[in-house]
């Protein structure tokens, strides 16, 4: 299972989903962006942040 959490791109976002593939996790994350923050305009370096921060959720745990 994968991991993204808001507050990694965005501190003080409390905000995350979980699924078994990243291009999931990015479709949320973009639609989370654009109801939760706001954002217009998704452009590439964001895709590459928000996938960036995406982490295999055992490992999250173990932190």
């Amino acid at each position: 299972m994968r991991l993204f959490e808001c507050g990694s791109l965005v501190p003080g976002c409390e905000w995350h989903t979980r699924a078994n593939d990243d291009a999931e996790i990015v479709r949320r994350v973009v639609e989370h962006m654009r109801t939760a923050h706001g954002e217009t305009i998704i452009r590439e370096n964001m895709i590459d942040n928000i996938k960036a921060r995406i982490t295999d959720e055992k490992n999250a745990n173990a932190a």
